[in-house]
């Protein structure tokens, strides 16, 4: 049995989202599962409420206190395309249709958003942010993590793509572990939980 606030229930079915919290929340001495449940994800222009929304869904399904994650690419150039639809937009054009979109295009900046939503049958959602500046890169660099990671620079990492670095280093940058950290910090703090 683990005490009150070491162990986090998180909802996803992405293995690489997994391992980040994974690692991060061993910081924190906080063990976590990957709860494979269908949760609604609702379309929004606002990653908080689909966070929640999700969040919501995932403990009326399974009944245990957990976290979703949510997150977007925001690209200035494209007036923050592909923002909250990044998930829809990775799968339809993917990094390749993203590079197209920026050809020619000199002003390159761009930040990940993630929000980590923590819900339990007894209280309302609770949102923990994170942010990761940067920029896109010219073209796909490196073969390590997930998504849009070949094409962002995040901004301190030395010119490379998160797609460029191990788990550990891209967590000292990106946005997910933010969150993830905003939330491991309010989870093993004592806070009023009933779990």
């Amino acid at each position: 049995m683990f005490p009150r606030g070491r162990l986090a229930f998180f909802v996803t079915s992405n293995l690489h989202k997994f391992n980040e919290a994974r690692q991060v929340f061993s910081e924190y001495k906080v063990a976590t599962a990957m709860l494979k449940i269908k949760a609604v994800e609702i379309q929004d222009d606002n990653l908080e409420n689909i966070a929640k929304a999700s969040a919501i869904d995932a403990v009326k399904t399974c009944g245990l206190p957990i976290i979703v994650e949510d997150a977007g690419l925001f690209i200035e150039a494209l007036n923050g395309f592909p923002g909250p639809y990044s998930s829809y937009v990775y799968r339809t054009i993917g990094t390749i249709g993203i590079l197209k979109l920026m050809k020619n295009v000199d002003k390159r900046d761009a930040y990940f958003q993630s929000v980590v939503a923590f819900n339990s049958p007894e209280e309302a959602p609770k949102c923990f942010h994170g942010k990761a500046k940067g920029k896109i890169s010219l073209e796909e660099r490196g073969s390590l993590g997930f998504g849009f990671d070949p094409i962002f620079e995040p901004s301190g990492g030395g010119n490379r793509t998160f797609a460029e670095m191990t788990t550990n280093e891209k967590n000292e940058h990106s946005h997910r572990a933010g969150a993830l950290r905003k939330f491991a910090k309010w989870y093993t703090s004592g806070s009023k939980r009933r779990f």
